[in-house]
């Protein structure tokens, strides 16, 4: 009688972590199923000895393959699903974690409900908890939690429900806003609002209804539905992407379209029918805590013994959990070059060494689309690139000249001129290094420049002083400028002489032009 041969082979496949054995010479061998906690822990098997054998038979010992250094990849992610049994057993052991070890956060406190409050609860108080949850997602888009805190409350005590939003201006929210990024993010909450308060039909509840408002995009529309209003749908945000790629080992690129389709596939499979909302938080809230990018606490993970990729990376020395999902490159950062004025226009003639009270800055508008879009910022200049102070200069001499017909061999007078320093201020695929002058300029006819401004219908560049400048919502890129003016400001004045610095009052000195 011949012993049957096995071997254990363990490969990696889109449709799931496979174990199987092979019969190498009794056919009639059924195969062996080696469950995933067999490889993780106990690997031995062995062989009960045979009733009609008087001879004890050696025990056999069937060992797992040996480690490769390389890891069989599939392409066939299309069939990966979650067992039931999974399902079931991920629900559970997610839910149970975040219960007990969920963040205090004020969304949720407004966005928590019980099980009995739903049927008696208004329709205010359920349109409040969905404007909340909206704003509080739209906020955590590109944004730490512990930024979007405080934000979060300001915004919500300022325009505490969706009707008072819709009453605002873009000026307003994009103050509010200053300082998170983004500000497209801001103006879809705007408009959106406007939007749904114009059709005078309530805060949609469903998906397909969601996606209609200005803003809402996939993502935002599940994250109301099932945590406002309990819809059982799925929340996809890197995240999620990054937890589900784990759990299956999924190594294609996560942005690819048939990847991102099959990732709301597998997350639409594991909500919880009775508490979808708090699933899906849970979801999100295990990625950012525990199954991070970079150093996942797997220890600490409620549903570890259901991660292939831990698996495969105990059982392949050169495959670690980190390796899911796959790492996209990023693109390479555009530079850009722009030389940017702090423009101080003087209502009067004032003296060399004298502080200016009663001075005005001039602020212009973005353009109402592309980057910042709507914001308020200095003026400004894209130059071709490097470009030495000569070439900075006359490029701002034009455009003053053209926007506001400030032109300092005519209607003005340049009281100083100085180059303050360089900024580099990196956005998402931008890298902008702006030259930093300050600019101090007696306008012959202040009056009647600014009388024509104020008449305006249409603003796309204004007059601030100094005091409303320093309390505006800026971009920090130019809060980050004003800074420098200030700092700037500060050195030159303590590095004056006490009698220069006294003359203010005295009426001796001269104008200096």
């Amino acid at each position: 009688m011949h012993r049957a041969h096995t071997h254990f082979e363990i490969r990696s496949s889109a449709a799931g972590y496979v174990t199987h054995s092979h019969t190498l010479r009794n056919r009639r061998t059924r195969p062996t199923t080696v469950s995933m906690d067999d490889i993780i822990g106990n690997t031995q098997n062995t062989v009960a000895p045979s009733d009609q054998s008087k001879k004890k038979r050696p025990r056999r010992v069937v060992r797992p393959k040996p480690k490769s250094t390389q890891v069989e990849k599939s392409d066939d992610i299309e069939d990966i699903n979650f067992t039931e049994d999974e399902t079931v057993e991920i629900r559970a052991s997610l839910l149970k974690w975040y219960d007990e070890n969920q963040r205090d956060l004020p969304w949720r406190r407004i966005s928590s409900k019980g099980e009995d409050e739903e049927d008696n609860e208004d329709t205010e108080e359920s349109e409040k908890r969905a404007y909340a949850v909206w704003v509080s997602e739209v906020m955590l888009q590109q944004t730490r939690v512990q930024t979007v805190i405080d934000y979060f409350n300001k915004w919500m005590t300022k325009w505490p429900t969706l009707s008072h939003l819709a009453q605002a201006s873009l000026e307003e929210v994009n103050e509010m806003w200053a300082g998170l990024g983004y500000y497209r993010r801001a103006r879809f909450l705007l408009e959106g609002a406007k939007m749904i308060v114009e059709e005078g039909g309530g805060f949609p509840k469903a998906v397909p209804a969601l996606r209609k408002v200005k803003g809402i995009g996939e993502y935002t529309a599940g994250a109301i539905a099932s945590i406002a209003f309990k819809e059982v749908v799925p929340v996809v945000d890197g995240n999620v992407v990054r937890v589900i790629a784990r759990l299956k080992a999924v190594s294609t690129n996560p942005k690819e379209a048939v990847a991102v389709k099959n990732t709301w596939k597998l997350a639409g499979q594991l909500v919880d029918l009775c508490r979808p909302g708090d699933f899906n938080q849970a979801l999100m809230e295990l990625g950012a805590t525990v199954c991070t990018p970079s150093s996942p606490s797997c220890n600490e993970c409620p549903i570890s013994t259901k991660c292939r990729a831990l698996l495969l990376s105990r059982c392949h020395d050169s495959v670690q959990v980190t390796d899911y999902p796959m790492k996209i490159v990023k693109a390479k950062q555009r530079s850009d070059f722009a030389a940017v004025t702090v423009v101080e226009v003087l209502e009067g003639p004032r003296m060399k060494d004298e502080a200016h009270p009663n001075s005005k800055f001039i602020l212009v508008k973005r353009a109402d689309k592309g980057l910042l879009a709507g914001l308020w910022e200095f003026p400004s200049v894209l130059l071709d690139g490097e470009a030495d102070s000569v070439t900075r200069r006359d490029a701002i001499d034009h455009y003053l000249k053209s926007a506001f017909d400030l032109d300092p061999t005519k209607s003005c007078d340049i009281i100083s001129r100085e180059d303050v320093g360089e900024y580099v201020h990196v956005f998402t695929h931008i890298r902008l290094k702006m030259y930093v002058e300050w600019m101090v300029l007696h306008v012959k006819c202040f009056k009647k420049l600014w009388n024509k401004k104020q008449g305006e219908d249409d603003i796309n560049w204004k007059f601030v002083d100094q005091q409303t400048l320093s309390c505006m919502g800026l971009t920090s890129g130019v809060r980050k400028v004003y800074g420098m003016i200030e700092n700037y400001k500060q050195r030159t004045s303590s590095s004056l002489p006490a009698r220069a610095r006294s003359r203010k009052g005295s009426g001796k000195s001269k104008n200096w032009k």
